[in-house]
């Protein structure tokens, strides 16, 4: 994957206020306020900074967190896991290959057939709704 690098004028520049806080400051939408926590439509979300694909809506389930949730990623090396030991916990966030930017986290928790939950903000995807991988 050919990675993507701006100044963090540019990434301020690009992105809203919102989207720079989740995707740069590594910042958490609030949960059932994202645009597409409760969406359903076909397509690929692709990194809302970069365009990378990153997860089938095929693959989105409802995990009643608040967020939009997927059981795995497109192509496992479009994303990359890293230890997130902030908040008191510990936790594995979950960032776009591409251009290094924060997407959510993954957890253990997930249906099958991964039992994974790619819990990830709204605002750092884009649907690109129709399209497929």
């Amino acid at each position: 994957m050919e990675k993507v690098i701006r100044s963090e004028q540019e990434w301020r520049e690009q992105l809203s206020p919102e989207q720079y806080h989740v995707l740069r400051e590594k910042g958490t939408e609030r949960a059932f306020t994202g645009k597409y926590w409760d969406v359903h439509d076909d397509g690929i979300y692709r990194c809302a900074a970069c365009g990378a694909e990153l997860f089938d809506a095929a693959t989105k389930f409802d995990s009643g967190t608040g967020w939009p949730s997927f059981t795995e990623p497109v192509n496992r090396q479009n994303v990359e896991l890293h230890t997130d030991s902030n908040h008191g916990m510990i936790r594995t966030e979950v960032t776009c290959a591409a251009c290094g930017s924060h997407l959510g986290h993954v957890f253990d928790d997930g249906p099958a057939p991964t039992g994974q939950r790619y819990c990830m903000n709204s605002c750092s995807l884009e649907l690109d709704a129709g399209a497929k991988s």
